[in-house]
């Protein structure tokens, strides 16, 4: 969208741009950051426009590179975090003996309690 923007402004704009085809190709090398060299903005508005489809392609560029380094980086995470559960589980489970183990040393007959029933 911002490379078709950018062509047809640059159309619009620029003396030297003579067809869509230069347009957009000037967009493409300004918004890389490429600039060949080869056509550039010769007015003061088409100077001011490049300066936007800069702003705009690296914008873009930004949020495809950390949309590429959020994948790599959730595939970790959610195996951190996989890890510290089952950690916790068994953290818990040893708690749970040692209370057990020290109920029974505290109380080695305790009373039968009867079960409540619960109510749905």
């Amino acid at each position: 969208m911002i490379l078709l923007i950018g062509g047809a402004g640059f159309w619009a704009l620029e003396p030297e741009i003579h067809s869509l085809h230069e347009g957009l190709w000037l967009a493409f090398t300004t918004a890389a950051t490429v600039g060949y060299g080869d056509t550039v903005p010769q007015t003061q508005a088409g100077r001011v426009f490049a300066v936007l489809v800069v702003l705009m392609g690296l914008a873009v560029l930004s949020l495809v590179t950390a949309s590429l380094a959020a994948v790599f980086v959730e595939h970790d995470v959610q195996a951190d975090e996989r890890q510290i559960e089952v950690d916790l589980l068994r953290e818990i489970r040893a708690l749970r003996h040692q209370v057990n183990a020290l109920e029974r040393r505290l109380d080695p007959d305790p009373p039968e309690t009867p079960v409540e029933k619960k109510s749905l």
